[in-house]
């Protein structure tokens, strides 16, 4: 684990693509003594965060993303109508940790002219997975542990508050709410993957999304390809994790919504080939949340889902609608 060190602290943080890697380039927010239109307009770049900025913006501005749903930010560049969208935004969101690196040039000219803030800015660095096929760079998947979200969720309500200083005790309210929902989820994810067997706590995905989840709550971890889905998986990948399947009697995998399932279902293959069967144990949300205007296209419902299924098919106790009986987030 790389030695944490102390960031400076500002608020609008942007990584810029030179010589194939990625650069922390400090940008100078543009104060303001309140935004002088409101709703005034936030752009985000993922689903994910965007449900976050939503839900601590309330009703004091307009959040759209660009990133729809099923698409991968690994992959994704700006469109036209993306930067169109960013340049007439007042304030910008983006994941970070190289998680949009195509957008990196993009989310770089718009900060030259707009607040443009990481999300993930407050997390120590301490936290951070490092996975050594990496090159040195932090697993991006933070949002795949709750209590690490939580505290991008707070770097929006700390940064719209330097933003819109009027607006300080509605995004405080707003976080407060919200904090408790969260809070929730994550006890529900901890009790749910906990009640799953022991031999049987292995996850088997498309690509290493969700190794922040199985740290949070004890789920052994395997991705067919790297935690970019730039990386492509060898004969080698494939082979190594149909033995697994086969020497742990592990009888079920698992696709992502945002990722092809082609090398999944090459494991089935291969497990099939050494006469043991596997199922798909379901679709899971990792890069991109469900459909808008879906409980599974917020933040809450793509976490609740994720736990739920994976729970119920690797053999342990969830309730067949997970939480989305319990909880009502804002969309």
């Amino acid at each position: 684990m790389k030695k944490p060190s102390r960031r400076p602290r500002t608020t609008a943080i942007l990584p810029t693509l030179a010589v194939a890697t990625f650069v922390v380039c400090p940008v100078p927010i543009l104060r303001a003594a309140s935004p002088e239109n409101r709703p005034y307009k936030i752009v985000c770049t993922t689903g994910m965060v965007t449900d976050i900025v939503r839900n601590v913006a309330g009703e004091r501005a307009t959040v759209v993303g660009i990133i729809r749903d099923g698409i991968d930010p690994h992959l994704y560049q700006a469109t036209r109508s993306d930067i169109a969208k960013l340049i007439r935004a007042d304030v910008v969101f983006y994941s970070g940790l190289m998680l949009e690196g195509k957008m990196a040039d993009a989310l770089l000219k718009v900060a030259r002219k707009r607040p443009v803030f990481a999300v993930t800015e407050l997390i120590d660095e301490s936290t951070l997975l490092e996975p050594p096929e990496f090159a040195g760079h932090h697993d991006p998947h933070v949002w795949m542990d709750v209590s690490l979200w939580r505290k991008c969720t707070q770097m929006v309500a700390r940064a719209l508050t330097e933003f819109d200083p009027a607006g300080a005790s509605t995004y405080r309210g707003n976080l407060e709410t919200y904090e408790k929902l969260l809070a929730e989820l994550d006890d529900y994810a901890r009790r749910v993957l906990g009640s799953i067997p022991e031999d049987r706590r292995t996850l088997i995905t498309a690509h290493d999304a969700f190794n922040y989840l199985g740290r949070a709550y004890g789920i052994d971890v395997r991705g067919i390809q790297g935690i970019s889905t730039e990386s492509e998986a060898g004969i080698a990948d494939v082979n190594q994790l149909v033995d697994l399947l086969v020497s742990k009697n592990i009888a079920a995998v698992f696709v992502e919504t945002s990722v092809s399932d082609k090398t999944v279902r090459s494991l089935i293959e291969g497990a099939a080939a050494q006469n043991h069967s596997v199922i798909i144990g379901g679709n899971l949300f990792s890069d991109a949340m469900g459909k808008p205007n879906t409980y599974q296209g917020t933040y809450i419902g793509m976490i609740d889902h994720n736990v739920t299924t994976i729970t119920r098919a690797l053999g342990g106790s969830a309730p067949e609608r997970g939480m989305s009986d319990k909880l009502s987030p804002a969309n």
